[in-house]
C-alpha cells in the first residue's frame, strides 16, 4: 500500500549550494529557492526553502502542488522523491516511486542503452529476472533499434528522452511525482508516452503533480496544496483552493491597479 507523510519537515541551504544541488532544473521556468532569505558570509545566502510543512497521502490521493515561482514546488517534489532530506522533520514512504521530473536519475551517460535499462530496472527495485522480462517491451518501445547496444551519450536528445521515458515507465509505480507534464521525443513518440501515461497514472496509488496549468491542476487532481514561500498556504479539495488563489490574485492585481493610478495622479 503506497504512503507518504511528512511531518514538519524544514529544509535549508545556501544559495551556492542551491546551484550545485540542481536547484534549477535543465530546461526549467524557475529557480525553486525563492523563499525567506537570510544572508550569511560574504554573498551567500541561506534560504529556507520548506518550512515546517505536514502532508499525509494515502492510495488514492491525487495531489496538485500550486503556488508563484520559487514557492518550493519542485523542492518539495524532490523530498517527496527522496531526493532532497530536510534538515528537520520526518519523511515517511512506503511504495515503488516514478520521479518523472528526473527522468536520467540512475542512468550512466558512458553506458550503453541496454545497460541502462538494467540499471535503471535495479535503481526502480526490479531484479534481473524481472527486468529480461519487460526488456522486449521496453526496446520495442523506444524504437532505438541497433542503437540499444551504443552508449547514451551518442544520442540525440530526443532518443535519450525516449530512452529515458521508457525506463521510467517500465514498472508500475505506487507513486508518481510530476513536475509539470512530462515531453519526450518527436510527434509520434509524444502520443505513445501520452498513452502510456495515462494508463500508469489511471493505476497508481499516489499521484502528485506541481504545475502552473490549472486545467491540467483541475483535470489530473482531486486535492491541491498550495505553496508560498516555502510555506503550505492552503490544503483542500481542488477547486475550492483554485477559486481562494485566483480570489487572491485578483485581489493583487485590483490593488496594483489601483496604486498605479494613485501614482499617476502624484497622490
Amino acid at each position: 500500500m503506497a504512503l507518504i507523510t511528512l511531518n514538519n519537515i524544514s529544509l535549508r541551504y545556501t544559495s551556492k549550494a542551491a546551484k550545485r544541488l540542481g536547484a534549477m532544473d535543465a530546461g526549467a521556468d524557475e529557480l525553486d529557492i525563492a523563499g525567506p532569505l537570510e544572508r550569511r558570509s560574504g554573498r551567500n545566502m541561506r534560504i529556507n526553502a520548506l518550512q515546517d510543512v505536514s502532508l499525509t497521502l494515502r492510495d488514492g490521493t491525487r495531489l496538485g502542488i500550486i503556488g508563484s515561482n520559487g514557492s518550493g514546488k519542485t523542492t518539495l517534489l524532490r523530498v517527496l522523491g527522496g531526493l532532497f532530506v530536510p534538515q528537520e522533520g520526518d519523511v515517511t514512504l512506503s511504495g515503488r516511486v516514478a520521479t518523472m521530473f528526473t527522468l536520467g536519475i540512475g542512468m550512466s551517460a558512458e553506458a550503453s542503452g541496454l545497460q541502462n535499462i538494467y540499471l535503471s530496472g535495479l535503481v526502480a527495485g526490479a531484479s534481473r529476472k524481472q527486468i529480461k522480462q519487460i526488456l522486449p517491451d521496453i526496446m520495442s518501445f523506444t524504437g532505438l533499434g541497433d542503437y540499444i547496444h551504443l552508449p547514451i551519450s551518442t544520442y540525440s536528445q530526443g532518443m535519450a528522452m525516449r530512452l529515458k521515458f521508457a525506463c521510467a515507465t517500465a514498472f508500475q509505480p505506487d507513486i508518481i511525482l510530476l513536475d509539470e507534464w512530462i515531453g519526450a521525443g518527436d510527434e509520434s513518440f509524444q502520443e505513445k508516452a501520452q498513452a502510456r501515461l495515462e494508463k500508469i497514472l489511471a493505476d497508481a496509488g499516489i499521484i502528485v503533480v506541481a504545475s502552473h496549468n490549472i486545467k491540467l491542476i483541475q483535470d489530473v487532481t482531486t486535492e491541491v496544496l498550495w505553496l508560498e514561500r516555502g510555506q503550505v498556504k492552503m490544503l483542500g479539495p481542488t477547486q475550492e483552493v483554485l477559486d481562494a488563489r485566483g480570489a487572491e490574485r485578483r485581489k493583487a492585481a485590483e490593488q496594483a491597479a489601483d496604486n498605479a493610478k494613485a501614482q499617476a495622479r502624484g497622490d
